[in-house]
């Protein structure tokens, strides 16, 4: 089981997409679980971007929204973290 990171431009992004979004805020929590679970999940539609987000990837959490994200090592452990860095619709974050 990976630990999620969520950075404070996450945090400032899933406040202002749940309180716009009600009806998605616990759809996105499950997803942020279920990553924890397995991040390459089928269903969660794990794909690498490119061009100005080349090195970061995304899932989606229904209904057009997406969870940007990256996969690195913690220095301390060795282990995989997956930092999160946005949550939005489809149009917003790409």
């Amino acid at each position: 089981m990976r630990k999620l990171d969520l950075t404070p431009r996450f945090r400032r992004a899933f406040r202002r997409f749940a309180a716009s979004n009600p009806r998605l805020q616990q759809q996105i929590e499950t997803t942020l679980r279920r990553m924890e679970l397995d991040v390459f999940a089928v269903d969660l539609g794990t794909h690498k971007l490119s061009g100005d987000l080349l090195g970061l990837r995304a899932c989606s959490c229904g209904d057009g929204c997406r969870v940007l994200f990256s996969l690195e090592k913690e220095a301390r452990t060795g282990g995989e973290v997956i930092v999160l860095h946005s949550v939005g619709a489809h149009d917003e974050i790409y």
